[in-house]
């Protein structure tokens, strides 16, 4: 199993196999807009902009989990995303990203970064989940490191090569 095993919704709630993004480097992120880590969205479109050329994406999905940071709904995530910082990635359905609610797709991602015994679901917004070429999880980033931080622009630069 890999991550081309899953489907999710987009914002208008059309299913999205992820199998599409095959041979695609992907960054996987839990977003919202009112959180402390909102700008983060800035950092994220610098490096989507940087390799999406070379078979990079990103992959948002708005969680109201946290805090209630994520109050908006649908289209209105784009527009927010759009209009404040610029985004053109793809910004997914708000969904569960955390515990026994949380999506297939998720749970996968906390399972294959498991730490010791403990699922690794998000901590807080912005966690970020890179996978390779193949489809692999290989790293996964805490919601406070920058997504234009010398650690994740490595690893990405090491998927992409």
């Amino acid at each position: 199993m890999n991550i081309y095993d899953f489907e999710v919704n987009d914002l208008a709630g059309k299913k999205v196999k992820l199998a599409d993004y095959k041979g695609k480097v992907l960054l996987i992120v839990n977003i919202a807009s009112r959180c402390g880590n909102t700008p983060q969205l800035d950092g994220l479109q610098k490096i989507y902009e940087k390799y999406k050329d070379k078979g990079f994406e990103i992959l948002a999905f708005p969680s109201n989990e946290f805090a209630g940071q994520e109050p908006l709904n649908g289209e209105a995530i784009q527009e927010f995303c759009t209009l404040n910082y610029g985004v053109s990635f793809k910004v997914f359905d708000k969904t569960k990203v955390k515990g026994s609610d949380a999506i297939p797709l998720y749970k996968y991602l906390a399972e294959q970064t498991k730490v010791l015994f403990m699922d690794n679901y998000p901590k807080w917004n912005f966690q970020k989940y890179l996978i390779d070429r193949n489809g692999n999880v290989v790293d996964y980033f805490n919601p406070f490191k920058s997504p234009t931080s010398d650690n994740i622009t490595e690893s990405i630069e090491k998927c992409l090569n």
